[in-house]
Protein backbone atom coordinates (compact mmCIF):
# COMPACT_ATOMS: atom_id res chain seq x y z
CA UNK A 1 0.00 0.00 0.00
CA UNK A 2 1.26 3.67 -1.13
CA UNK A 3 1.12 5.41 2.44
CA UNK A 4 2.87 8.90 2.84
CA UNK A 5 6.07 8.09 4.05
CA UNK A 6 6.35 11.32 6.25
CA UNK A 7 4.06 9.35 8.86
CA UNK A 8 6.76 7.27 9.88
CA UNK A 9 8.43 9.38 12.26
CA UNK A 10 11.37 9.47 14.86
CA UNK A 11 9.06 8.30 17.84
CA UNK A 12 5.88 7.28 16.57
CA UNK A 13 3.83 7.14 13.75
CA UNK A 14 1.53 10.17 13.16
CA UNK A 15 -0.45 11.60 10.40
CA UNK A 16 -3.70 13.49 9.44
CA UNK A 17 -6.57 11.26 9.54
CA UNK A 18 -8.00 10.19 6.62
CA UNK A 19 -5.33 11.56 4.35
CA UNK A 20 -2.23 10.51 5.49
CA UNK A 21 -3.73 8.24 7.87
CA UNK A 22 -6.45 6.13 7.77
CA UNK A 23 -7.70 3.01 8.51
CA UNK A 24 -6.20 0.71 5.94
CA UNK A 25 -2.43 1.79 6.68
CA UNK A 26 -4.23 0.91 10.52
CA UNK A 27 -4.85 -2.50 10.06
CA UNK A 28 -1.18 -2.98 7.64
CA UNK A 29 0.02 -1.64 10.91
CA UNK A 30 -0.71 -4.00 12.88
CA UNK A 31 -0.18 -6.59 11.12
CA UNK A 32 3.63 -5.42 9.95
CA UNK A 33 4.19 -4.93 14.09
CA UNK A 34 3.21 -8.71 14.79
CA UNK A 35 5.33 -9.64 11.16
CA UNK A 36 8.20 -7.37 12.73
CA UNK A 37 8.78 -8.25 16.34
CA UNK A 38 7.45 -12.11 15.98
CA UNK A 39 5.41 -11.74 18.83
CA UNK A 40 1.97 -13.88 19.69
CA UNK A 41 0.25 -10.78 22.11
CA UNK A 42 0.03 -7.28 21.90
CA UNK A 43 -1.12 -4.60 24.49
CA UNK A 44 -3.63 -2.23 22.81
CA UNK A 45 -4.99 1.09 24.43
CA UNK A 46 -6.33 4.48 23.02
CA UNK A 47 -7.20 7.98 23.92
CA UNK A 48 -9.92 10.17 22.95
CA UNK A 49 -9.77 11.10 19.29
CA UNK A 50 -12.68 11.25 17.22
CA UNK A 51 -11.07 8.55 14.68
CA UNK A 52 -9.98 6.46 17.75
CA UNK A 53 -12.66 4.09 17.60
CA UNK A 54 -12.11 3.36 13.86
CA UNK A 55 -8.13 3.29 14.44
CA UNK A 56 -8.46 0.92 16.98
CA UNK A 57 -10.80 -1.80 15.63
CA UNK A 58 -8.37 -1.79 12.21
CA UNK A 59 -5.23 -1.80 14.33
CA UNK A 60 -6.44 -4.90 16.42
CA UNK A 61 -7.83 -6.75 13.03
CA UNK A 62 -4.52 -6.50 11.37
CA UNK A 63 -2.73 -7.55 14.59
CA UNK A 64 -5.20 -10.59 15.06
CA UNK A 65 -5.31 -11.89 11.88
CA UNK A 66 -1.63 -11.82 11.61
CA UNK A 67 -1.81 -14.86 14.30
CA UNK A 68 -1.45 -12.32 17.96
CA UNK A 69 -3.57 -11.81 20.62
CA UNK A 70 -4.41 -8.60 21.91
CA UNK A 71 -4.80 -7.17 25.65
CA UNK A 72 -7.47 -4.15 24.97
CA UNK A 73 -6.73 -1.54 28.23
CA UNK A 74 -9.48 0.70 26.65
CA UNK A 75 -9.59 4.39 26.73
CA UNK A 76 -6.15 5.21 28.78
CA UNK A 77 -3.51 8.22 29.23
CA UNK A 78 0.07 6.48 27.82
CA UNK A 79 2.01 6.35 31.25
CA UNK A 80 -1.57 3.76 31.84
CA UNK A 81 -0.03 2.51 28.46
CA UNK A 82 3.13 1.94 29.96
CA UNK A 83 2.19 0.75 32.81
CA UNK A 84 0.04 -1.95 31.16
CA UNK A 85 3.30 -3.03 28.86
CA UNK A 86 5.74 -2.93 31.73
CA UNK A 87 2.80 -5.53 34.09
CA UNK A 88 2.52 -8.08 31.21
CA UNK A 89 5.75 -7.50 30.15
CA UNK A 90 4.66 -7.07 26.54
CA UNK A 91 4.63 -5.02 23.70
CA UNK A 92 2.02 -2.86 22.81
CA UNK A 93 0.37 -0.24 20.35
CA UNK A 94 -1.26 3.23 21.85
CA UNK A 95 -3.53 4.74 19.41
CA UNK A 96 -2.63 8.42 20.19
CA UNK A 97 -1.36 11.50 18.17
CA UNK A 98 -0.53 13.07 21.11
CA UNK A 99 -0.57 16.58 21.88
CA UNK A 100 -1.38 17.20 17.84
CA UNK A 101 -4.41 18.63 16.92
CA UNK A 102 -7.97 16.67 17.01
CA UNK A 103 -7.69 16.05 12.88
CA UNK A 104 -4.30 13.63 13.89
CA UNK A 105 -4.15 10.18 14.92
CA UNK A 106 -0.78 7.81 15.13
CA UNK A 107 0.41 5.33 17.12
CA UNK A 108 3.22 4.99 20.05
CA UNK A 109 4.71 1.38 20.27
CA UNK A 110 6.25 -0.27 22.56
CA UNK A 111 8.88 -3.02 21.85
CA UNK A 112 9.93 -4.25 25.56
CA UNK A 113 9.40 -1.55 28.73
CA UNK A 114 10.98 0.86 28.59
CA UNK A 115 12.35 0.53 24.82
CA UNK A 116 10.33 2.15 22.01
CA UNK A 117 10.17 1.13 18.39
CA UNK A 118 12.05 4.31 16.97
CA UNK A 119 12.60 5.56 13.27
CA UNK A 120 16.53 4.17 13.72
CA UNK A 121 14.87 0.92 15.70
CA UNK A 122 11.85 -0.14 13.48
CA UNK A 123 9.97 1.96 12.40
CA UNK A 124 11.12 2.37 8.75
CA UNK A 125 11.24 -1.40 9.52
CA UNK A 126 7.07 -1.39 9.82
CA UNK A 127 7.53 1.28 7.10
CA UNK A 128 8.62 -1.03 4.31
CA UNK A 129 6.43 -4.05 5.52
CA UNK A 130 3.34 -1.81 5.04
CA UNK A 131 4.21 -0.65 1.40
CA UNK A 132 5.13 -3.93 0.23
CA UNK A 133 2.22 -6.01 2.26
CA UNK A 134 4.33 -9.03 2.30
CA UNK A 135 3.30 -10.85 5.27
CA UNK A 136 3.81 -14.26 6.10
CA UNK A 137 1.29 -16.28 6.51
CA UNK A 138 -0.43 -16.64 10.01
CA UNK A 139 -0.47 -20.24 12.05
CA UNK A 140 -4.12 -19.12 14.02
CA UNK A 141 -6.31 -15.83 14.62
CA UNK A 142 -5.60 -14.25 17.35
CA UNK A 143 -7.85 -13.53 20.01
CA UNK A 144 -8.99 -10.48 21.88
CA UNK A 145 -9.10 -9.86 25.82
CA UNK A 146 -9.99 -6.69 27.81
CA UNK A 147 -7.88 -6.31 30.96
CA UNK A 148 -8.08 -3.00 33.52
CA UNK A 149 -4.91 -1.62 34.76
CA UNK A 150 -6.65 1.35 36.49
CA UNK A 151 -6.54 0.52 40.39
CA UNK A 152 -3.29 -1.27 39.68
CA UNK A 153 -1.73 2.36 38.28
CA UNK A 154 -3.58 4.27 41.01
CA UNK A 155 -1.77 2.45 43.62
CA UNK A 156 1.45 2.67 42.10
CA UNK A 157 1.87 6.13 41.51
CA UNK A 158 0.78 6.90 44.88
CA UNK A 159 3.05 4.75 46.56
CA UNK A 160 5.63 7.17 44.83
CA UNK A 161 4.63 9.81 47.58
CA UNK A 162 4.54 10.54 51.11
CA UNK A 163 0.95 10.82 50.90
CA UNK A 164 0.86 11.63 54.76
CA UNK A 165 2.99 14.90 54.07
CA UNK A 166 0.14 16.34 51.93
CA UNK A 167 -2.14 17.02 54.82
CA UNK A 168 0.75 17.42 57.71
CA UNK A 169 1.65 20.50 59.38
CA UNK A 170 -1.18 21.56 60.39
CA UNK A 171 -1.77 23.45 56.81
CA UNK A 172 -4.98 24.09 54.94
CA UNK A 173 -4.92 21.52 51.69
CA UNK A 174 -3.19 22.61 49.10
CA UNK A 175 -5.08 24.33 46.37
CA UNK A 176 -4.33 23.47 42.69
CA UNK A 177 -6.38 23.84 39.38
CA UNK A 178 -5.48 21.81 36.70
CA UNK A 179 -6.06 21.64 33.28
CA UNK A 180 -6.21 17.96 30.82
CA UNK A 181 -8.01 20.22 28.20
CA UNK A 182 -10.58 17.38 27.25
CA UNK A 183 -7.40 14.67 26.81
CA UNK A 184 -6.83 11.55 28.43
CA UNK A 185 -5.07 12.55 32.01
CA UNK A 186 -8.51 13.92 33.35
CA UNK A 187 -10.62 10.30 34.45
CA UNK A 188 -7.53 8.70 35.99
CA UNK A 189 -6.73 12.11 37.71
CA UNK A 190 -9.53 12.33 39.62
CA UNK A 191 -9.08 8.91 40.76
CA UNK A 192 -5.78 9.09 41.72
CA UNK A 193 -6.57 12.98 43.43
CA UNK A 194 -9.44 11.51 45.31
CA UNK A 195 -7.33 9.86 47.48
CA UNK A 196 -5.33 12.72 48.15
CA UNK A 197 -6.22 15.58 51.13
CA UNK A 198 -6.37 18.81 48.07
CA UNK A 199 -8.55 20.58 46.63
CA UNK A 200 -9.35 20.21 42.93
CA UNK A 201 -10.55 22.71 40.93
CA UNK A 202 -10.27 21.02 37.87
CA UNK A 203 -10.90 22.36 33.97
CA UNK A 204 -11.63 20.35 30.97
CA UNK A 205 -11.32 17.64 32.75
CA UNK A 206 -13.17 15.17 30.48
CA UNK A 207 -11.83 13.63 27.59
CA UNK A 208 -13.47 15.18 24.35
CA UNK A 209 -12.24 14.22 21.11
CA UNK A 210 -13.59 17.01 19.06
CA UNK A 211 -11.72 19.13 21.57
CA UNK A 212 -14.46 21.92 22.21
CA UNK A 213 -11.87 24.27 24.60
CA UNK A 214 -8.54 24.72 23.36
CA UNK A 215 -5.57 22.51 21.84
CA UNK A 216 -3.73 19.42 23.52
CA UNK A 217 -0.11 21.17 23.80
CA UNK A 218 0.32 23.56 26.79
CA UNK A 219 3.76 24.67 25.73
CA UNK A 220 1.32 26.88 23.15
CA UNK A 221 1.09 29.85 25.60
CA UNK A 222 -2.67 30.07 24.19
CA UNK A 223 -3.62 26.65 25.64
CA UNK A 224 -2.64 27.70 29.10
CA UNK A 225 -3.33 30.97 29.61
CA UNK A 226 -6.96 30.19 30.99
CA UNK A 227 -5.34 27.89 33.39
CA UNK A 228 -2.72 30.90 34.58
CA UNK A 229 -5.93 33.23 34.84
CA UNK A 230 -7.45 30.56 37.06
CA UNK A 231 -4.50 29.88 39.31
CA UNK A 232 -4.51 33.50 40.43
CA UNK A 233 -8.01 33.80 40.78
CA UNK A 234 -7.98 31.38 43.16
CA UNK A 235 -5.34 31.71 45.13
CA UNK A 236 -3.90 28.28 43.96
CA UNK A 237 -0.71 27.06 45.28
CA UNK A 238 -0.07 26.09 41.80
CA UNK A 239 -1.37 24.91 38.38
CA UNK A 240 -1.25 21.97 36.66
CA UNK A 241 -1.61 21.01 32.70
CA UNK A 242 -1.00 18.38 30.54
CA UNK A 243 -0.86 17.38 26.80
CA UNK A 244 -3.50 15.35 25.11
CA UNK A 245 -2.41 11.42 25.91
CA UNK A 246 -0.55 12.58 29.54
CA UNK A 247 2.83 12.15 29.27
CA UNK A 248 4.18 15.31 29.31
CA UNK A 249 3.49 17.46 32.47
CA UNK A 250 3.50 21.75 32.92
CA UNK A 251 2.95 23.73 35.62
CA UNK A 252 1.93 27.66 37.08
CA UNK A 253 3.42 28.91 39.71
CA UNK A 254 1.10 30.57 42.03
CA UNK A 255 1.82 34.49 40.69
CA UNK A 256 -0.15 32.36 37.62
CA UNK A 257 3.63 32.45 35.47
CA UNK A 258 4.49 29.34 33.63
CA UNK A 259 7.77 27.57 34.65
CA UNK A 260 9.72 26.23 32.15
CA UNK A 261 10.50 22.83 31.70
CA UNK A 262 14.55 23.39 32.56
CA UNK A 263 13.70 24.87 36.21
CA UNK A 264 11.00 22.22 37.07
CA UNK A 265 13.53 19.84 36.15
CA UNK A 266 16.12 21.42 38.41
CA UNK A 267 13.93 21.78 41.26
CA UNK A 268 12.40 18.10 41.23
CA UNK A 269 15.85 16.92 40.67
CA UNK A 270 17.68 18.33 43.61
CA UNK A 271 14.13 17.10 45.63
CA UNK A 272 14.15 13.78 44.62
CA UNK A 273 18.37 13.70 45.31
CA UNK A 274 17.32 14.64 48.89
CA UNK A 275 15.42 10.94 49.43
CA UNK A 276 18.28 9.13 47.20
CA UNK A 277 21.60 10.88 47.67
CA UNK A 278 24.59 10.56 45.08
CA UNK A 279 22.01 9.20 42.33
CA UNK A 280 22.23 10.19 37.88
CA UNK A 281 20.47 11.92 37.08
CA UNK A 282 19.62 12.60 32.75
CA UNK A 283 18.85 15.87 31.39
CA UNK A 284 18.89 16.91 27.74
CA UNK A 285 21.48 19.29 25.58
CA UNK A 286 18.82 22.02 25.75
CA UNK A 287 18.91 22.55 29.28
CA UNK A 288 19.54 25.40 31.65
CA UNK A 289 22.96 25.45 33.23
CA UNK A 290 20.59 25.71 36.46
CA UNK A 291 20.09 21.70 36.12
CA UNK A 292 23.32 21.18 36.04
CA UNK A 293 24.12 23.86 39.04
CA UNK A 294 21.37 22.46 41.33
CA UNK A 295 21.70 18.40 41.15
CA UNK A 296 25.58 19.16 41.61
CA UNK A 297 25.02 20.86 44.74
CA UNK A 298 22.72 18.62 46.08
CA UNK A 299 25.42 15.90 45.43
CA UNK A 300 23.99 14.09 42.55
CA UNK A 301 25.84 13.17 39.07
CA UNK A 302 24.21 15.41 36.16
CA UNK A 303 24.38 13.75 32.65
CA UNK A 304 23.78 15.53 29.28
CA UNK A 305 21.49 13.58 26.46
CA UNK A 306 20.27 13.58 23.25
CA UNK A 307 16.68 15.23 22.68
CA UNK A 308 13.66 12.41 22.34
CA UNK A 309 12.63 9.75 24.70
CA UNK A 310 13.75 6.41 22.78
CA UNK A 311 17.87 8.11 23.99
CA UNK A 312 16.80 9.31 27.12
CA UNK A 313 15.41 5.79 28.33
CA UNK A 314 18.18 3.77 26.60
CA UNK A 315 20.40 5.44 28.85
CA UNK A 316 18.55 5.17 31.93
CA UNK A 317 18.11 1.73 31.66
CA UNK A 318 21.90 1.61 30.60
CA UNK A 319 23.01 4.29 33.70
CA UNK A 320 20.41 2.68 36.00
CA UNK A 321 19.47 6.76 36.61
CA UNK A 322 17.13 7.62 39.48
CA UNK A 323 15.16 10.56 36.92
CA UNK A 324 15.43 12.36 33.48
CA UNK A 325 13.95 15.31 32.70
CA UNK A 326 13.41 16.96 28.96
CA UNK A 327 13.00 20.77 29.07
CA UNK A 328 9.72 20.20 26.77
CA UNK A 329 8.17 18.77 29.50
CA UNK A 330 8.84 14.92 29.74
CA UNK A 331 9.77 13.58 33.19
CA UNK A 332 11.27 10.35 33.58
CA UNK A 333 11.66 8.12 36.58
CA UNK A 334 13.37 4.61 37.55
CA UNK A 335 10.14 3.98 39.69
CA UNK A 336 8.17 3.99 36.79
CA UNK A 337 10.18 1.77 34.66
CA UNK A 338 12.38 4.66 33.63
CA UNK A 339 9.30 5.62 31.77
CA UNK A 340 7.61 9.37 31.45
CA UNK A 341 4.38 10.16 33.19
CA UNK A 342 2.26 13.37 33.22
CA UNK A 343 0.82 12.62 36.99
CA UNK A 344 4.17 11.53 38.95
CA UNK A 345 5.40 14.68 38.51
CA UNK A 346 2.28 16.48 39.49
CA UNK A 347 2.46 14.09 42.84
CA UNK A 348 6.12 15.16 43.79
CA UNK A 349 5.28 18.76 43.54
CA UNK A 350 2.77 18.62 45.66
CA UNK A 351 4.86 16.99 48.00
CA UNK A 352 7.22 19.53 47.85
CA UNK A 353 5.47 21.99 48.23
CA UNK A 354 3.57 20.60 51.32
CA UNK A 355 7.32 19.66 53.04
CA UNK A 356 8.65 22.76 52.29
CA UNK A 357 6.01 25.13 53.31
CA UNK A 358 7.27 27.35 50.58
CA UNK A 359 5.53 29.05 47.74
CA UNK A 360 6.39 27.96 44.30
CA UNK A 361 7.49 31.53 43.76
CA UNK A 362 9.59 31.48 46.94
CA UNK A 363 11.51 28.08 45.39
CA UNK A 364 11.76 29.63 41.61
CA UNK A 365 13.43 33.17 42.87
CA UNK A 366 16.56 32.24 43.40
CA UNK A 367 16.98 30.50 39.58
CA UNK A 368 15.19 33.29 38.33
CA UNK A 369 17.68 35.40 39.70
CA UNK A 370 20.43 34.36 37.71
CA UNK A 371 19.33 32.14 34.74
CA UNK A 372 17.85 34.11 31.56
CA UNK A 373 16.60 31.23 29.05
CA UNK A 374 15.34 32.31 25.72
CA UNK A 375 12.71 28.84 25.46
CA UNK A 376 12.80 27.10 22.35
CA UNK A 377 12.58 29.36 19.06
CA UNK A 378 11.66 28.01 15.99
CA UNK A 379 13.05 29.06 12.44
CA UNK A 380 11.98 27.52 8.92
CA UNK A 381 15.36 27.20 6.76
CA UNK A 382 15.93 26.07 3.54
CA UNK A 383 19.11 23.70 4.38
CA UNK A 384 19.53 22.99 7.72
CA UNK A 385 23.36 21.45 7.28
CA UNK A 386 24.23 24.69 5.70
CA UNK A 387 22.92 26.60 8.84
CA UNK A 388 24.56 24.15 11.61
CA UNK A 389 28.04 24.62 9.20
CA UNK A 390 27.84 28.33 9.15
CA UNK A 391 27.20 28.31 13.38
CA UNK A 392 29.81 26.00 13.22
CA UNK A 393 32.25 28.56 11.92
CA UNK A 394 30.96 32.38 13.52
CA UNK A 395 31.32 29.96 16.96
CA UNK A 396 34.55 28.80 16.17
CA UNK A 397 35.89 30.29 19.32
CA UNK A 398 33.34 28.90 21.94
CA UNK A 399 33.74 25.41 23.48
CA UNK A 400 31.58 23.23 20.60
CA UNK A 401 29.80 19.92 20.58
CA UNK A 402 27.97 18.32 18.20
CA UNK A 403 25.47 15.21 20.42
CA UNK A 404 22.45 16.57 19.06
CA UNK A 405 22.89 19.82 16.61
CA UNK A 406 25.07 22.00 17.60
CA UNK A 407 25.64 23.25 21.34
CA UNK A 408 28.27 26.27 22.11
CA UNK A 409 29.16 27.33 25.66
CA UNK A 410 31.00 30.57 26.63
CA UNK A 411 31.72 31.81 30.35
CA UNK A 412 28.68 34.21 29.99
CA UNK A 413 26.65 32.09 27.51
CA UNK A 414 25.61 29.24 25.65
CA UNK A 415 23.17 27.85 23.61
CA UNK A 416 22.25 25.04 21.28
CA UNK A 417 20.83 24.48 17.76
CA UNK A 418 18.96 21.51 16.12
CA UNK A 419 17.00 20.23 13.41
CA UNK A 420 13.31 19.28 13.96
CA UNK A 421 13.01 15.34 13.48
CA UNK A 422 9.48 15.84 11.77
CA UNK A 423 9.92 19.49 9.83
CA UNK A 424 11.81 21.98 8.00
CA UNK A 425 12.74 23.47 11.21
CA UNK A 426 15.94 24.77 13.29
CA UNK A 427 15.14 24.92 16.89
CA UNK A 428 17.11 27.74 19.04
CA UNK A 429 17.65 27.29 22.57
CA UNK A 430 19.57 29.80 24.50
CA UNK A 431 20.77 30.73 28.37
CA UNK A 432 22.70 33.89 29.29
CA UNK A 433 23.57 35.39 32.77
CA UNK A 434 21.80 38.43 32.15
CA UNK A 435 18.20 39.13 30.64
CA UNK A 436 20.02 41.50 28.21
CA UNK A 437 22.72 39.48 27.15
CA UNK A 438 19.83 37.10 26.60
CA UNK A 439 18.21 39.52 24.06
CA UNK A 440 21.39 40.61 22.44
CA UNK A 441 23.09 37.03 21.85
CA UNK A 442 19.18 35.87 20.93
CA UNK A 443 18.69 38.50 17.96
CA UNK A 444 22.23 37.27 17.05
CA UNK A 445 22.39 33.88 16.75
CA UNK A 446 18.33 34.06 14.73
CA UNK A 447 20.17 36.81 12.26
CA UNK A 448 22.92 34.04 11.56
CA UNK A 449 20.22 31.37 11.66
CA UNK A 450 17.87 32.95 9.30
CA UNK A 451 20.64 34.85 6.81
CA UNK A 452 20.17 38.37 8.41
Amino acid sequence: MQVNPSIFKAYDIRGIYPTDLNEQAAYLIGRAFVTFLGIEKVVVGRDMRLSGPSMFKEVTRGITEQGADVIDIGMVSTDQYYFACQKLGLPGIMVTASHNPKEYNGFKMVKKMPYLLSGDAGIQDLRKLVESENFPKPKRQGQMAQQDFKNEFIEKVLSLIDIEALGAHGHAPLRIVVDTGNGMVGPILKEVYQRLPIQLIGLYLDPDGSLPNHGLDPLQPENRAELQVRVKSEGAAIGFAFDGDGDRFFAIDDRGEFISGDFLTAIMGQYLLEKHPKSKILYDVRASWAVVDLITAAGGNPLMERVGHAFIKQRMAKEEALYAGEVTGHYYFKDFFFADSGIIPSLILMEMLSKKGKKMSEILAPLEAKYFISGEINSKVADTKAVMQKLAEVYKDGKQHTMDGISVGYPTWHFNVRGSNTEPLIRLNLEAKTKEEMERKMDEVLRVIRGG
